[in-house]
């Protein structure tokens, strides 16, 4: 079998930027056990593990069974002789939270906590007060002068609330066509964005419009994730350059809002969408305030490794995200988000990884497994390993990101999520093809799944790394089946307590995913390639200079 990948990637690197794969010795297929990704799926998805929340006793738990698990696969403790990477985190949990009331208008408003709005700091401080802050609608928040866009253009927003609509101004564009790629979510209509740029503006707090389709996911999603206990990645400086408050608030409390303001909401967001759309002033004032208890502690990212034979300072990567929810927002006395699919699956597809690595023998390049903490807080443990690499990211050849396995049955089709940015999508095509199976584009890109999970922290940095998945036309039911299944995850499970295992999942589709990450993985570990990103993407120009400071 490896023969068979190392010659798959050389056909694909015939057509690609000057990527070259060297032969190499056969080597068995990869043994992908189903049994280890149900035990380990199970295991960590049980309520022993209270939904896996880092800086709380069942990270410790996790940890434990991670590394127990790579060593009993083969691996060895990835971190100059430890498993673990330490990551500084800071915990900040809201109490206390006033309604916001919004004055000065035709009739007041009030948005109550949890249920019309979640609010939240990224400062690390025990009292926030806005009082009678300015409101001021700022459309899309985007701050793009490559692209000709700026919300931001003529007006103050420092010390004033500005209110943001969610995703791009073209995400209704149903092609892929427009000044921010259509129905394609970009960076600049990710929520972390939003909040980025309103905090570059100086604004006192940054209130994003949920709107389910835009936001691709329902107000139950940010209910849960936006309110208990918040994690951000400790640093010196408490993050006070940041927008005192930040939060979320419910379609119909803006539309209330901006009535009050004497504007039409419905209107001026059409307007945003708009090139040299400017921001509108809305003649009202917004207060809210909340304490903050603060504690800090460092979580862990879990590192292992297979040393490489020949070019053992050389690492392909694999990735996925141990953390979830913990406790969260009960539905029918269930408390508990266990992130059965998300993502102990990606934990299980880990390991099984590792065992299969390990069986097939150590290849030329370092392979490295590594279960990082905090994605579900912003990336947080995958953006310190990024900026605080173990092995460089200059000697990081890329690799492999997992967020959620399938487990609804084999599809026909995979998805290369994000797809048009680098060369591993040439060396991963005939890898699909060898499983049968097409490649597609994504279903719904106005997720912006791409920038949602943590090989963008790679990516941001320059190493390509590969997030692709399977698709939704399932060798049983085709699309029909695999549409229905997507839509009942992400409205029933998807960062609630009923992502939960289940003893009746499929996980041909799964195996069928990871033969295609091994594939890939252990061919460039056996290889001299190293992917780049193509020249259009925006992470060119750093992967180009990172190697050059490594040659």
């Amino acid at each position: 079998m490896r023969k068979t990948i190392v010659l798959l990637l050389a056909a694909a690197a015939a057509s690609s930027s000057g990527i070259t794969v060297v032969s190499a010795k056969d080597a068995p297929k990869p043994a992908i056990s189903i049994e280890t990704l149900k035990t380990v799926t199970q295991t960590l998805s049980s309520d022993a593990y209270e939904g896996r929340a880092p800086a709380t006793p069942a990270e410790d738990k996790t940890a434990a069974y991670i590394v127990e698990r790579f060593k009993q696969a083969g691996l060895k403790p990835g971190n100059k002789g430890n498993w673990f990477q330490d990551v500084p985190l800071v915990e900040i949990t809201a109490s206390n939270v006033t309604p916001l009331t919004v004055s000065g208008g035709k009739a007041p408003v009030t948005a109550e906590y949890r249920k019309d709005l979640v609010i939240a700091t990224y400062r690390v401080t025990p009292n926030v007060a806005i009082k009678n802050s300015d409101m001021v609608f700022v459309g899309y928040g985007i701050d793009a002068p490559e692209r000709g866009w700026n919300d931001y253009a003529g007006v103050d927003v420092k010390g004033k609330t500005v209110v943001i609509l969610i995703n791009d101004p073209d995400w209704r564009t149903m092609t892929l066509d427009g000044p921010f790629g259509g129905r394609a979510m970009t960076y600049y209509g990710r929520w972390t964005y939003k909040f980025e740029e309103a905090a570059r503006h100086g604004a006192a707090a940054a209130i994003i419009v949920h709107d389910t389709e835009p936001a691709a996911y329902g107000w139950g999603v940010v209910q849960s994730s936006w309110t208990g206990p918040q994690l951000e990645q400790d640093t010196p400086g408490d993050h006070m350059d940041q927008s005192q408050a930040i939060g979320w608030m419910q379609k119909p409390i803006a539309e209330a809002v901006f009535a009050s303001a004497g504007k039409n909401f419905a209107e001026l967001a059409r307007a945003a969408s708009i090139k040299g759309f400017k921001a509108v002033p809305l003649g009202v004032k917004a207060s809210v305030s909340f304490t903050n208890t603060i504690r800090r502690q460092a979580s862990k990212n879990v590192v292992g490794i297979l040393p490489g034979t020949t070019k053992p300072d050389e690492v392909v990567m694999y990735s996925g995200h141990w953390d979830h929810l913990g406790r969260c927002d009960a539905v029918n006395g269930d408390d508990i988000c266990n992130g059965a699919v998300d993502n102990a699956t990606g934990i299980a597809g880990l390991v099984a990884l590792a065992e299969a690595s390990v069986k097939a023998g150590p290849a030329r390049r370092s392979q490295v497994f590594l279960a990082v903490t905090a994605e579900e807080s912003g990336l947080l443990g995958s953006k310190f390993y990024a900026e605080n690499p173990v092995y460089p990211l200059n000697k990081t050849v890329g690799g492999v990101n997992m967020d959620g396995l399938n487990v609804i049955g084999k599809a026909k089709d995979f998805v290369l999520v994000g797809a048009g940015k680098s060369e591993l999508e040439d060396l991963v095509k005939p890898l699909v093809a060898a499983e049968g199976r097409v490649i597609t584009l994504e279903a719904n890109p106005e997720r912006g799944s791409y920038y949602r999970s943590d090989h963008f922290s790679f990516a941001k940095l320059g190493v390509p790394m590969l997030y692709g998945e399977s698709g939704e036309d399932l060798v049983v039911g085709g699309t029909a089946a695999g549409k229905a299944a997507t839509e009942d995850y992400v409205v029933n499970r998807y960062h609630k307590p009923q992502d939960e295992y289940d003893a009746a999942w499929k996980w041909d589709g799964a195996v069928s995913d990871l033969n295609i990450y091994y594939a890939l993985g252990h061919g460039l570990a056996e290889s001299d390639t190293w992917p780049n990103w193509y020249p259009s993407a925006e992470f060119r120009k750093v992967r180009d200079a990172s190697r050059a400071g490594s040659k």
